[in-house]
C-alpha cells in the first residue's frame, strides 16, 4: 500500500444541468409526475467522493436562472465546494429521463448554447487546478464545444505542469458526436491523462479497431501508468505495466444505470487519494457503482464509507459474478 496523499484537493469541472425524470415507468408523453433534480457526470463524481470523505470543488458555468440556481445550491448542500460562474447570457442546461421499460433508461439532452457549453479557460482561476492533488475530467466536457474541448486540454497542461494527477473517463456519448469525429479528441485528452477510465467500446473509440488490450497498452506508452476497464456487473480490470488486476462485480436489482460509472470512478479515485492497492480500488469501486443502480437518481444513492462496508458486512453477502 502506498503512502496516502492529501485527501482533501479534488478538482473538476465540466457541465451540470438541471434533470427532470418521470417517477413512474413508461414513455414522458404519458407521464404526470415528474421529479426535479440535476445531473452531470463531473458532478456527480464531486458528490460520490465528497460523501467518500474528499474535499472537492466543481467548477462550471451556469445560467442566470433558477436552474442554475439549483445546481449550485445542490451541490453546496452535498458539501462540494463550488465556482459557478454565472452566464446571463445563455441558459442552464436540461436533462429528461424516461424509464421505458423497469430495467432501461433513455436520456435526452437540450443543452446547445447552454451556459455550460460556454465553458473557457478563463473560467478557471489562477492556482485552483496547481493547489489539487488530483483533476478529474471527462469526454462528455470535450465534445460539448470547442472552447469547453479548449478549457479541458489548457487545465492538463496546467495540472501536468504542477505534478497534479490527472485523470480522464473517456463518456463517449454518441449524442455529442460521432465516433469518427470524437475519437481524435477524446485520444488527443486521455493520452495525455495518468489513470484512463472507459468501456471496452469507448476505448475502441479512441483506437478504432483495436481491442481493449491493444488499446490499453497504447495508452500505457503515453502517459498512463493505469487503465480502467469498466464492465459493469461483470466487474472492472485496471491494466497496469505489469500485468491486468481484476475484480469481480455484483448482482443487484437494477432500477437506472445513469451514474453508475461515475460513481465507480469516484469510489476508485477516492482509494487512489486513501493509498489503498489496487484491488481494494476496484472493489470499492464495483461497490458504488452497484449501489447506485439500485435506486431513480444519478448520485442520489452514493455511498458513504460506511455504507460501502455495510453493503457487503451485513447477512446476504450480494452474489459476485
Amino acid at each position: 500500500m502506498t503512502a496516502p496523499l492529501h485527501p482533501r484537493r479534488v478538482a473538476t469541472l465540466g457541465e451540470t444541468m438541471a434533470l427532470v425524470r418521470s417517477r413512474d415507468i413508461g414513455s414522458l408523453r404519458h407521464a404526470s409526475d415528474l421529479a426535479l433534480g440535476i445531473g452531470g457526470a463531473e458532478s456527480n463524481v464531486a458528490i460520490a467522493l465528497s460523501r467518500l470523505g474528499l474535499d472537492v470543488t466543481w467548477l462550471g458555468r451556469v445560467g442566470d436562472d433558477s436552474l442554475g440556481e439549483r445546481v449550485v445550491r445542490e451541490l453546496r448542500a452535498e458539501g462540494v465546494d463550488v465556482l459557478a460562474v454565472v452566464d446571463a447570457g445563455a441558459p442552464t442546461g436540461l436533462m429528461l429521463k424516461e424509464r421505458p421499460r423497469p430495467a432501461s433508461t433513455r436520456v435526452l439532452y437540450y443543452r446547445n448554447g447552454s451556459a455550460g457549453s460556454r465553458l473557457a479557460p478563463t473560467d478557471v482561476p489562477d492556482g485552483w487546478i496547481e493547489q489539487a492533488n488530483l483533476l478529474h475530467l471527462t469526454g462528455i466536457t470535450a465534445l460539448i464545444s470547442e472552447s469547453a474541448r479548449g478549457t479541458l486540454s489548457v487545465a492538463i497542461d496546467r495540472a501536468r505542469a504542477a505534478g497534479v494527477i490527472v485523470t480522464f473517463d473517456i463518456n463517449f456519448r454518441s449524442s455529442l458526436a460521432t465516433r469518427a469525429l470524437a475519437g481524435p479528441w477524446l485520444r488527443d485528452l486521455a493520452e495525455r491523462a495518468d489513470i484512463v477510465f472507459g468501456s471496452p467500446d469507448e476505448l475502441a473509440v479512441l483506437y478504432p479497431g483495436a481491442d481493449a488490450e491493444v488499446a490499453c497498452e497504447r495508452l500505457l506508452g503515453h502517459r498512463a501508468t493505469e487503465v480502467v476497464l469498466k464492465r459493469g456487473a461483470d466487474g472492472a480490470t485496471t491494466v497496469l505495466p505489469g500485468g491486468p488486476v481484476a475484480s469481480p462485480g455484483f448482482v443487484v436489482d437494477v432500477v437506472d444505470t445513469v451514474g453508475a460509472g461515475d460513481a465507480f470512478v469516484a469510489g476508485y479515485l477516492s482509494g487512489v487519494l486513501d493509498g489503498s492497492d489496487v484491488e481494494a480500488r476496484l472493489r470499492r469501486a464495483n461497490i458504488c457503482g452497484a449501489m447506485v443502480c439500485m435506486t431513480p437518481g444519478d448520485w442520489e444513492s452514493s455511498p458513504t464509507l460506511r455504507e460501502v462496508t455495510e453493503f457487503t458486512s451485513s447477512a446476504g453477502d450480494p452474489v459476485l459474478r
